[in-house]
């Protein structure tokens, strides 16, 4: 658990209000933030929204791809797969990291 773990996330920006809202068919976490796709704000609306949810912090989460994009995948560090599974039945966590 060193590296932590990687998951997906499919971000809606502009919604009504943040919250996770489910895993898709895919295995990815659906996560919607009021933020707007401006400047990175949805993608750190999202980053706060999940560390504020798994009680870690914000900087425990990085983007690893997708940092412009709807798709994104991030690195949870001090979380593993199973604590993922548990909070989210039906996340496909993409893998681990040692780094």
């Amino acid at each position: 658990m060193a590296g932590g773990v990687i998951v997906s996330v499919r971000v809606t920006p502009r919604a009504g209000r943040d919250e996770v809202a489910g895993v898709d068919g895919d295995g990815a976490l659906r996560v919607r933030v009021s933020a707007a796709p401006v400047g990175g704000a949805a993608t750190e609306a999202v980053i706060r929204l999940l560390a504020s949810t798994l009680h870690v912090p914000p900087s425990s989460i990085e983007v690893v791809s997708g940092a412009s994009s709807r798709r994104k995948r991030l690195r949870i560090r001090g979380m593993d797969a199973t604590g993922l599974r548990e909070r989210w039945p039906g996340v496909a966590p993409g893998g681990t990291s040692d780094t």
